[in-house]
């Protein structure tokens, strides 16, 4: 019994959870279109704007997880650039099978507009350091004397 007794701890630690787990992140994302109550704005059309998007997952599970997301924006046009916005973005992830997950993310501007970016991503390839993946985002933002939008864009990015 002594001997027992003297073992179960070791086993205890040997079977270790690989939850929760921290995985940042960094990626590029290009809006496509934005859509208002009575104009489609196009990037790429008379500027462009590009994302920086950096953040830190917290895995509770292979099914769930936090998320916080901190995107400088940076807009170019007539010759000149700026950063010309921020995004806090904490979420939700919803992790399924095969690399596939949605984050629901609560989006707040510094440009005075909020609201909320459906993520639709796939890791499109695994190392053993780090996945590589592409996600579509769908932010939909209210605020700031603007009516409604709705957009989409493509990310493309690194986790480590």
């Amino acid at each position: 019994m002594f001997f027992l007794m003297a073992i179960y701890p070791l086993k205890a630690q040997e079977i270790a959870s690989e939850y929760p787990k921290v995985v940042g992140y960094m990626s590029i994302v290009h809006p496509m279109v934005t859509a208002y109550q009575n104009e489609t704005v196009y990037n790429f059309n008379n500027d462009y704007t590009v994302g920086f998007p950096v953040g830190i997952n917290i895995l509770k599970s292979d099914r769930i997880g936090f998320s916080f997301e901190i995107t400088p924006f940076v807009k170019v046009a007539n010759g000149n650039s700026a950063v010309s916005n921020m995004l806090f973005h904490p979420g939700i992830i919803l992790r399924y099978p095969k690399g596939f997950s949605i984050n629901n993310r609560l989006a707040f501007e510094t440009s005075g507009r909020f609201g909320y970016t459906a993520v639709f991503s796939k890791v499109i390839v695994r190392t053993k350091m780090n996945n590589f993946f592409v996600a579509i985002p769908l932010p939909l933002r209210f605020g700031n004397n603007k009516s409604a939008s709705i957009g989409m864009g493509l990310q493309m990015g690194i986790t480590f």
